[in-house]
């Protein structure tokens, strides 16, 4: 009788929000470490705001270009991070609309996401518009975990927690 191997695991995805909040970094490092330990990827969303519906034709075309030329410079840069905490080349979206749509829309079009990490706002004005929005009337759409990191954590403390 022959062994039955049992298939492998699928491969954990860890999804992060790419944007410009200084809390970014320790949402980053988390997630990659975590991703490294235990054999998963990153894959990292960035969301431009569609251009305002004021502009005229060649504006709005002129805009979409230039703010996805700042996108891909603002993926990149953080995709190299991850690289150099993983050894792999993080999973990369770049997409337009409302931040929580197109999260909501990638994590239901991507089966290999597992898990959403965010860190939270280091301020007193609150977690931040997405978590806020995540962990409140918008939890029940999710199909992953939510796992939001303390956004004042440093290198050290994330590094003990991975």
């Amino acid at each position: 009788m022959a062994d039955i191997v049992p298939p492998a695991p699928p491969e954990r995805v860890f999804l992060v929000v790419v944007d410009d909040s200084p809390e970014l970094r320790v949402s980053l490092r988390y997630a990659a470490l975590r991703a490294r330990r235990t054999g998963g990827r990153v894959a990292l969303l960035h969301v431009m705001e569609p251009p305002d519906r004021q502009t005229w034709m060649a504006l709005e075309s002129l805009m979409r270009e230039e703010s996805r030329a700042e996108a891909e410079e603002l993926v990149g840069r953080h995709a190299d991070t991850v690289a150099a905490l993983t050894g792999t080349t993080p999973v990369v979206h770049i997409r337009e609309g409302l931040a929580h749509d197109e999260l909501l829309a990638l994590i239901d079009e991507d089966p290999t996401i597992s898990i959403l990490v965010l860190a939270a706002a280091v301020s007193d004005a609150g977690p931040g518009p997405l978590i806020s929005a995540l962990s409140s009337k918008l939890i029940g759409r999710l199909r992953v975990p939510l796992t939001i990191v303390p956004g004042g954590l440093t290198d050290l403390q994330i590094d003990i927690l991975t």
